[in-house]
């Protein structure tokens, strides 16, 4: 099997400036997701035929950092109309992938995508968000979550057409027991088929979810982010949780 990750990140940012290139917790916080990129090659490059990792940026500070760590990836450039806000993340992928296979001439199996600003995570979270779409024969796509703490079917409200709010989901539930299971996408980990990622939409769609550990903050995306991120990784690693790297 041909596995291709990508680590996607763009220079610019409203929420967090330069979120991509930060440090955190003392290191640069894309190291976080290089090590368990790293602890994963180290596991399974006799096992796959090929693993690579693609890097899509317009950021240069972003790969002076991971040059900084001796690894070996295949640049892409971030194209101007996929840096924008309103830029779908899957377009992104989509042509990361499809710039790899051009370069190496390999056709990837899949794609594991990896989000800069997610850093906590471990490699149980890359190995079963990957066995959901390897071990289910229909599965094309799949995804980290996190237990949601709120439920559009019980206590989520939104602004109506009549300019008043009710729930997200209109429901008869009236304890938070009752209503369906849901979840937060952590934003951490996606796995995609090729064929899928190649030609997404809703119809063709079979996804399946991997939960992660609720770590508070899902993904970083501003400055109390960051802070409130990194008190909660040091007390994480402190108690044996999640890559710690700060011997790395």
């Amino acid at each position: 099997m041909n596995i291709l990750f990508t680590v996607c990140a763009r220079t610019g940012s409203k929420g967090a400036v330069g979120k991509n290139v930060r440090m955190f917790c003392g290191k640069p916080l894309v190291y976080y997701t290089l090590e368990v990129y790293e602890k994963y090659v180290k596991k399974y490059d006799i096992e796959q035929n090929r693993i690579d990792l693609a890097v899509n940026t317009d950021s240069e500070q972003l790969l002076k950092q991971i040059d900084g760590k001796g690894i070996k990836y295949i640049f892409i450039k971030r194209k101007e109309e996929l840096a924008g806000d309103t830029a779908a993340k899957g377009d992104v992928i989509q042509d990361t992938l499809k710039g790899a296979e051009r370069i190496t001439n390999c056709e990837y199996d899949l794609v594991v995508d990896l989000d800069v600003t997610s850093p906590l995570r471990d490699l149980k979270d890359i190995e079963g968000t990957i066995s959901m779409v390897t071990q289910n024969e229909k599965c094309n796509f799949a995804y980290s979550v996190a237990e949601s703490r709120r439920s559009p079917y019980f206590n989520m409200v939104c602004k109506g057409v009549n300019g008043f709010y009710d729930r997200v989901i209109a429901s008869g539930y009236t304890a938070r027991q009752q209503v369906p299971e849901c979840f937060d996408m952590n934003a951490s980990i996606y796995v995609y088929a090729r064929d899928y990622l190649l030609n997404m939409t809703a119809e063709n769609r079979f996804a399946l979810v991997w939960e992660m550990q609720d770590s508070v903050v899902l993904d970083i995306d501003s400055d109390m982010d960051f802070e409130i991120m990194e008190i909660l990784t040091k007390y994480y690693w402190e108690n044996g949780m999640y890559l710690d790297i700060r011997g790395g």
